[in-house]
């Protein structure tokens, strides 16, 4: 894999270039005690001080909510109005961390599985990566048990390394990557072979994956397992909406007078709504059973049917979760009981 150097000065730079040209640039920004993602317009606006973002980065490409097309009744007509794929910008998003950036493999093995979602290819394509390897992590951070690691590359065009002098080794990923590179060249210098390794966080291994994999079919019908599990469970959907892999949706149709709209917008297997049928039967009837649904989804179907795991260590559903459930912590309890 090919490495450049961005000096502190020309990753400055670059920034501004990216935010005068053809892209629009979405990075980390502190909002009084939170980081999020947001476009900014300065490089002054982006932070560097946080393990991960209160979001996943996965809204870039698949927005909270999304107007899939328009309609209009004229007299005994009714006209559609096409998604306008022009309405999607190029887009650099910038100090992803390599953990939302793996979750993009899984989102797009679910929206590409029978079928390609047009959408949502058309605005990852759009879509330039740029990574940010972690130097820190905390204690809800447990990629290395889902085969990541805090200077992983999967999922990034280019990753950066920041280095004690504040330059970044730049490990140029994809084609995308190595465009923007010379697209920018003279920003670039060349890599001084400095060590990767000893400038990345260390995040224990929490638990063995394949041991997770192999035991987790057998727990499906031990409901009693799943209740003392989801016992705390407030079936708020918080864990969902900040995850990189949920690809959970909702399809609504919402008009105002003659003219409406059909938007996809996210929502959550852990919502007692969702699989409420017309007849008011809801085959999931308890917070126990949506919680199965939950980790059998992303440790089970998903690697059966897709060849993925659903789940990138990130921590971000522990962190949110109003009473304190840690799914690290739970998967764990898969193997040991």
């Amino acid at each position: 894999m090919e490495r450049k150097l961005l000096t502190k000065d020309s990753y400055k730079l670059l920034i501004s270039k990216i935010i005068s040209g053809k892209y629009q640039l979405v990075a980390p920004v502190k909002v009084d005690a939170l980081v999020d993602f947001r476009r900014i317009k300065s490089a002054d606006e982006i932070t560097e001080d946080y393990i991960v973002t209160v979001s996943s980065a996965k809204s870039v490409a698949f927005p909270r909510n999304e107007k899939l097309f328009g309609f209009e009744k004229n007299n005994k007509k009714l006209e559609q109005t096409d998604f306008d794929f022009d309405s999607i910008p190029h887009t650099v998003l910038l100090g992803v961390r390599p953990c939302d950036a793996m979750g993009f493999a899984s989102l797009t093995s679910i929206f590409c599985w029978d079928s390609v979602d047009k959408i949502y290819t058309t605005r990852l394509e759009r879509t330039i990566i740029i990574g940010m390897s972690c130097a820190k992590a905390d204690a809800s951070c447990f990629c290395t048990s889902v085969k990541g690691n805090p200077g992983n590359t999967a999922g990034n065009d280019l990753l950066l390394t920041k280095t004690p002098d504040g330059d970044y080794i730049t490990e140029i990923v994809t084609e995308k990557g190595a465009k923007l590179v010379a697209e920018f060249y003279e920003l670039f210098r060349e890599d001084k072979g400095a060590e990767k390794e000893p400038l990345l966080a260390n995040v224990p291994e929490v638990f063995e994956l394949d041991g997770i994999l192999a035991k987790i079919n057998s727990k499906f019908d031990d409901e009693v397992f799943w209740s003392e599990q989801a016992m705390r469970c407030l079936g708020c959907g918080a864990c969902a909406y900040v995850c990189p892999t949920c690809a959970c949706f909702d399809i609504q149709d919402e008009s105002h007078g003659k003219t409406g709209q059909r938007v996809r917008c996210w929502d959550s297997c852990g919502l007692s709504l969702f699989t409420l049928h017309t007849s008011g039967h809801n085959p999931r009837q308890n917070q126990g059973q949506r919680w199965r649904q939950r980790l059998m989804h992303k440790f089970s179907y998903m690697p059966d049917r897709l060849n993925t795991v659903g789940c990138v260590g990130c921590g971000r559903c522990s962190r949110a979760c109003p009473v304190d459930m840690n799914i690290a912590e739970h998967l764990k309890s898969i193997i040991d009981n």
